[in-house]
């Protein structure tokens, strides 16, 4: 099934949620600010986006700057900082089965809503 972990105020998020309701798929909608990633589910979805997790990190917010840009994290440090901060999180992401796209730019998208 579809799913797109989505961050309202973000445009790009609000383009790529506009792409799967143009889509006709059914999908489903995860607010991970609100729906927070378990280390667990957000260490499965970077499996399926083939990346390491500091790609998926937003290394311009100011709590990546000012916490962790001075240190030297393993990779799980990582993730364990995204599911504590969960906007740091690159957005939006959108599952579907064993693949995954970061929605950037949001046409992106399009490459796995047939899979």
């Amino acid at each position: 099934m579809l799913k797109i972990y989505h961050n309202p105020r973000c445009s790009k998020s609000r383009e790529g949620l506009a792409i799967l309701e143009a889509s006709g798929k059914t999908f489903e909608v995860i607010k991970y600010l609100n729906d927070h990633f378990t280390a667990k589910t957000l260490s499965e979805v970077i499996t399926l986006l083939e990346i390491d997790p500091i790609d998926l990190v937003r290394k311009n917010e100011s709590i990546w700057k000012e916490e962790y840009k001075h240190l030297n994290l393993t990779p799980q440090e990582v993730v364990d900082a995204m599911v504590k901060h969960p906007k740091l999180i690159e957005r939006p992401i959108v599952t579907n089965k064993d693949k995954a796209v970061i929605g950037r730019p949001p046409e992106s998208i399009k490459q796995i809503l047939n899979l």
